[in-house]
């Protein structure tokens, strides 16, 4: 079987696939649309598939010729609230967008069903497939997790791309990361209560703002002197709001920052040092200090080996001089952590930003981003090869 002839044959039904999802762009935990549109290409060609959380997540299986272990192949499937000006004859027009590329990855994973199934005689066990919502916000990987995506059959492998030029990786390009390759993104909101009075009378009240700066300064030697200089850790404190006309103090001011980490436990200090500075700097200045935290996705940590081999895959497909190494991790977050934490897998980056003229590359979250295309097979050729060269191995 040689795979990049078959991905090729239906290169243009991916191409088309992604279009037609560019077209219906949902957010969060509701894409029925989108699932209606999975669905139905799945019926068409007889590939069985069950829905979860409520019909906004479809996890397809194909299973070979005999029984043997199972790999996942995950595709996130949701958009952003951006209004688009592409100007693409298939834009959308309902005030969302697949700005990050989301269509690409489920039209690709779409692709590799279509070839896989059409070629179930030539693998044994099985081949997940999981379209998740959510990955922007507020995450769809746990819940399809807890609803059993993992299970019956047990997941032994797991892989996924992100498309467009998340990584600095040459277009034309997939870029792999042994061990740790996206850190885990948790958020703090930190709310400073006073006593609101006249900015000519500050003494008759209680100001927040000159302790929450204190706070704000206390937060910086978190990572400068609470944290081992080896470890990799960000601490950002992003907004700050209080008062509402220049001559009142407020009763209340508050910031919110993220924090980027990639050992559990280092994580884990940092949202005690946060509570531990807020709360006893507002004592010192007889206030109350209010801390939320909230964990997010955890790190994205490959599997060192597996990623070794899925690279080595993508050599046999598509050649030595489409593959590299990333050089460093990136600092942004994504939610096929938790699949990574179930299963060993991967994670790896797929270069195919649009190109426009003079060489601008608009980034993802922008209106105007956009992929090419013409590298979608790339990502359909190593989830198909991955797939079912793992399995035969079995």
């Amino acid at each position: 079987m040689n795979i990049l002839e078959e991905v090729k044959n239906i290169e243009e039904e991916i191409i088309n696939f992604r279009r037609d999802l560019h077209r219906i762009p949902e957010l969060q935990l509701n894409l029925p649309k989108t699932m209606e549109y999975i669905g139905k290409v799945l019926d068409e060609n007889e590939i069985s598939y069950k829905k979860l959380m409520e019909g906004n997540a479809i996890v397809a299986e194909i299973n070979g010729q005999n029984p043997g272990g199972c790999i996942a192949i995950r595709a996130d499937s949701d958009a952003l609230p951006i209004e688009e000006e592409t100007g693409l004859s298939f834009k959308s027009e309902n005030g969302c967008m697949h700005a990050c590329g989301h269509d690409g990855h489920t039209a690709m994973a779409l692709g590799a069903a279509l070839i896989l199934n059409k070629n179930r005689d030539k693998f044994d066990g099985t081949v997940k497939i999981f379209f998740q919502p959510g990955e922007e916000y507020p995450g769809g990987a746990l819940p399809m997790i807890e609803e059993g995506c993992m299970e019956d059959p047990k997941v032994e492998r797991v892989i996924g791309l992100h498309n467009g030029q998340l990584f600095p990786i040459e277009p034309g390009k997939v870029g792999f990361m042994p061990g740790e390759m996206m850190a885990a993104m948790d958020r703090f909101k930190i709310t400073v209560i006073g006593k609101g009075t006249h900015g000519a009378t500050p003494h008759l009240g209680k100001d927040p703002i000159p302790c929450i700066c204190e706070i704000v300064n206390g937060l910086q030697k978190i990572v400068s002197r609470m944290v081992n200089p080896a470890e990799k850790v960000l601490l950002s404190v992003c907004q700050i709001h209080g008062g509402f006309t220049q001559n009142i103090i407020p009763d209340t001011v508050f910031v919110e920052g993220t924090v980027r980490t990639f050992d559990d436990e280092v994580r884990k200090n940092i949202a005690e040092n946060i509570k531990n500075i807020s709360e006893n700097i507002a004592k010192a200045y007889g206030m109350d200090a209010e801390v939320e935290y909230d964990f997010k996705y955890p790190a994205v940590i490959n599997d060192e080996e597996f990623t070794e081999y899925v690279a080595n895959c993508a050599r046999e497909i598509l050649g030595e001089d489409r593959v590299e190494y990333l050089k460093e991790p990136s600092f942004g977050g994504e939610d096929m952590a938790y699949f990574l934490r179930e299963a060993k897998g991967t994670f790896f980056a797929l270069s195919n930003p649009k190109v426009h003229e003079g060489g601008k590359i608009y980034p993802h979250h922008s209106p105007k981003f956009d992929l090419d295309e013409s590298k979608l097979y790339m990502g359909t050729a190593i989830f198909v090869k991955v797939s079912m060269d793992y399995l035969n191995e079995k």
